[in-house]
């Protein structure tokens, strides 16, 4: 059995990551989101806003073995429509919250034989979309955050990956997947001709936190329909 931290276990993939990983590993969420749900799941939960909140108020445990950022934003419109706030806000929530806590966390990940950390970036820093200008900033970023991390932190047998979702059938997404036509346009831009699912993305979480995944490390991984390496 495991110790894993996911932060913004509230819904979507991270919610799914929770309810996968807390079958057979001890789980600590984090999240703002207080979804009535997480009261079924056998997690010991901490309503926080990483932003804003105090990570020491929290106890963790001495060795932590995975640790899962998912919070992200989905936040389009036309270049000229940005504000700098809009950029700023997309980068901290992306970036900066995961900082904050790998920098909280490494201690008790570097007590760990196997630990690992998962990332989330988007296929809209693979491949260039419009009105993705802050999101794909900020993904960006932490794709170069990743790889980094994963050469600094290699000698210390710290494994830290991405993975790079497109559109994903959660609730951050809900406002682009409302009508079924939404939902058909947006299937179509994808070669399997659907959107994903939370769950199809949090088993890949569990799988990078295995040690199924023990060589695995400095990779940004793609689930996204085929979206970012095929044209039809």
């Amino acid at each position: 059995m495991k110790n894993i931290v996911i932060i913004g276990c509230g819904q979507g993939i991270g919610f799914a990551a929770a309810k996968i990983l807390s079958e057979n590993h001890y789980v600590i969420g984090l999240s703002r989101t207080e979804n009535p749900e997480i009261e079924n799941l056998n997690i010991e939960f901490h309503p926080i806003d990483i932003l804003s909140g105090n990570l020491d108020e929290i106890i963790f445990p001495e060795v932590i073995d995975g640790l899962v950022y998912a919070p992200g934003s989905i936040n389009l419109k036309p270049f000229n429509r940005f504000s700098i706030e809009d950029f700023r806000n997309d980068f901290e929530i992306n970036v900066l919250g995961a900082v904050k806590t790998i920098q909280k966390l490494l201690p008790n990940l570097k007590k760990s034989e196997t630990a690992s950390v998962v990332l989330f970036s988007s296929v809209a820093a693979k491949l260039g979309m419009p009105f993705h200008s802050s999101i794909s900033a900020s993904k960006s970023a932490v794709e170069g955050l990743t790889k980094s991390m994963a050469a600094e932190f290699s000698t210390q047998k710290i494994r830290v990956n991405a993975i790079a979702p497109s559109l994903t059938d959660t609730n951050l997404a809900s406002p682009l997947l409302s009508t079924p036509e939404k939902r058909e346009a947006s299937g179509r831009r994808h070669p399997l001709q659907r959107v994903g699912r939370a769950d199809e993305i949090a088993r890949m979480v569990a799988f990078l936190l295995s040690d199924h995944s023990a060589w695995i490390t400095g990779q940004i991984i793609g689930i996204d329909g085929g979206m970012s390496n095929i044209k039809l």
